[in-house]
């Protein structure tokens, strides 16, 4: 199967690769399939089919009522429906990681695989009132607002030096988010807690975290890894939030083993 976009009534999508496994990749908050690596994806497509899609509120991908991680867990098992994949790999960064999580509790029997890359379970007792925040200071001071907070911690100053270019399409794609998806996902973010069923998750798994990753720590890390059955947890060495734009070779080798 050649590079094809698509649009759905479920999530915009992009297919590349023929292979007859296939890996989904799951982005962000307030990013879009864009945020992956071209070399990332044409590794994996290399043997794979891989389906780069636009979360819900995200993207070219409308909200359409969904207001939490398991809703668009829910989506994206009907996307994997839409395209006729069975016993998918899923490959989470972030807001990506709970919701692949999500779809991994609620839908066993889609998943031959789960990357669980710079995510968590749970951001804590306080995240509903830290994400409610972060909400409001977009709708009431722009997202630029927020700009040199996003871009230091999903990148390292020595990666956002060399790939100014990088930094600024993924800003780009941070400002032209809706206030009110934003503050949905933001909403979402707050809520999920994912602990309880981690012990459930039955599929090869791999945590990814940056060494520098100061939004979701290793100690994140560790309690997903600790928590599903037979996880192996890898550490990249000296990359931040967004492991896989700085160093999508390392990543690709710490999650080959579940793609």
């Amino acid at each position: 199967m050649s590079d094809k976009e698509h649009s759905s009534v479920e999530l915009a999508h992009t297919v590349t690769g023929a292979g007859s496994d296939a890996v989904v990749l799951l982005h962000s908050l307030a990013l879009d399939r864009g945020v992956w690596p071209e070399s990332f994806i044409s590794a994996l497509g290399a043997t794979r089919t891989v389906v780069a899609c636009d979360l819900p509120g995200h993207g070219a991908s409308a909200l359409d009522g969904a207001s939490s991680i398991e809703d668009m867990a829910d989506r994206v098992a009907a996307l994997i429906g839409v395209l006729g994949l069975s016993k998918v790999a899923v490959i989470g960064l972030s807001m990506g990681g709970c919701t692949a999580q999500a779809l991994a509790i609620r839908h066993p029997h889609l998943l031959r695989g789960l990357a669980l890359l710079d995510t968590t379970a749970w951001y804590g007792p306080d995240a509903p009132e830290t994400w409610a925040k972060r909400a409001k200071k977009a709708r009431v001071e722009g997202f630029d607002s927020l700009a040199t907070f996003q871009v230091s911690r999903w990148l390292s100053e020595d990666f956002r030096e060399r790939h100014p270019e990088v930094v600024e399409m993924l800003l780009q794609t941070f400002k032209n988010m809706d206030y009110d998806s934003y503050e949905v996902a933001c909403e979402a973010m707050g809520q999920v807690d994912l602990r309880a069923d981690l012990p459930r998750i039955g599929c090869p798994t791999a945590v990814a975290v940056g060494e520098n990753d100061y939004a979701t720590p290793l100690e994140f890390a560790t309690l997903l890894a600790d928590s599903i059955p037979g996880a192996t947890l890898t550490v990249v060495p000296a990359v931040r939030h967004l492991s896989v734009v700085e160093n999508p070779a390392a990543v690709l080798e710490a999650v080959r083993a579940v793609v």
